[in-house]
């Protein structure tokens, strides 16, 4: 298993980590000919997504969606710590993400990028990045 540490500069920003996912099996020393690359994200108030990466417009219209559907202030949150809209989209985006490898490749799609999905930041986060051999 290999830890990535991210760190986030805003309350909420979606932060493209492919590069980083292919530096890591690029440095690996092991040639994956075909597997898996679990994603997953140990935290209840981040999360991981695949989507396009060549408009940032879309991660833009993302977070103003989920802003819009789960605003950070609510009268019937009841969490003490006040950042349950952090939880919620967490909860919404998920906590892992799989991606096929082939010859030591990601196997993405031509317009598919990788993103940690910040909700409470600015902080300092961890990936955990497990490859499986097929």
């Amino acid at each position: 298993m290999k830890t990535l540490t991210i760190s986030s500069n805003k309350h909420s920003e979606f932060i493209d980590i492919t590069t980083r996912i292919q530096d890591f099996l690029d440095r690996s020393g092991k040639e994956t000919t075909s597997g898996i690359c679990n994603i997953f994200v140990p935290h209840t108030t981040a999360g991981i997504t695949i989507n396009e990466n060549a408009d940032p417009d879309v991660n833009t219209d993302l977070l103003y969606l989920l802003d819009d559907i789960v605003p950070w202030k609510n009268p019937h949150y009841k969490h003490f710590e006040g950042n349950t809209a952090a939880h919620l989209k967490a909860s919404m985006m998920g906590s892992s993400v799989q991606v096929i490898i082939e010859n030591n490749q990601l196997q993405l799609g031509q317009w598919q990028g990788i993103y940690f999905c910040e909700f409470d930041g600015p902080r300092n986060r961890e990936i955990w990045l497990k490859i499986l051999d097929i």
